[in-house]
């Protein structure tokens, strides 16, 4: 398994490939999940092979957004089926990254300490100090797609996003959920002073 190949190969796809209003969802994110990643599995101790399959799974995992922002993750599976046999993935490789990049779907669900920490590196700006702008560039990314029309609608939705969701490793529990607890409380504030 040449991982190092398969992760070059579709870094290069996103560079050259992915639409150009993707703010949010751009080659930064990607690099972004590359390296939390990363940080995180040698946090929970992987062993070397499962820390390689997570960077595959993690430079692949919106890969689909070269075709569509609607189920990017299926179609991200389906380029990775088609790249990794070329840098010697065996079935069962492909079926681990292809579980960790269904898991991201929102919401998720993952199962398995990979998908827990692909999933937590997925998501891990929302306990960081940089929360407020890149969930700006998610805002005008989806106000682009006609997900949301306006920054209150936004901010509720946030609110009740940042409500279900949990991080599952223990980095996530304690490095991230604390200041996720801070942004909720501050978004929540926002949401209701709409109401008065």
């Amino acid at each position: 398994m040449d991982h190092q190949r398969a992760i070059q190969h579709i870094l290069l796809r996103l560079e050259s490939e992915l639409p150009e209003h993707l703010s949010y969802h751009g080659l930064h994110h990607t690099m972004d999940v590359l390296e939390t990643v990363e940080r995180i599995a040698r946090h929970e101790n992987v062993p070397e092979e499962g820390i390689n399959l997570l960077l595959v799974a993690a430079a692949y995992h919106d890969s689909g957004f070269i075709y569509s922002h609607k189920n990017h993750e299926e179609k991200g599976c389906e380029i990775a089926r088609e790249a990794l046999p070329g840098f010697d993935f065996n079935e069962e490789m492909i079926d681990k990254v292809c579980q960790m990049i269904m898991a991201t779907k929102v919401p998720q669900d993952p199962i398995g300490e990979l998908s827990h920490i692909l999933c937590d590196a997925d998501l891990d700006y929302l306990g960081r100090d940089d929360f407020e702008p890149i969930s700006h560039t998610l805002f005008k990314e989806l106000e682009l797609l006609g997900v949301v029309s306006d920054e209150k609608t936004w901010n509720r939705i946030q609110v009740d996003f940042l409500n279900k969701h949990f991080y599952h490793t223990s980095y996530g529990k304690t490095y991230r959920q604390p200041k996720k607890d801070k942004h909720l409380k501050q978004l929540e504030a926002l949401v209701a002073s709409y109401n008065s």
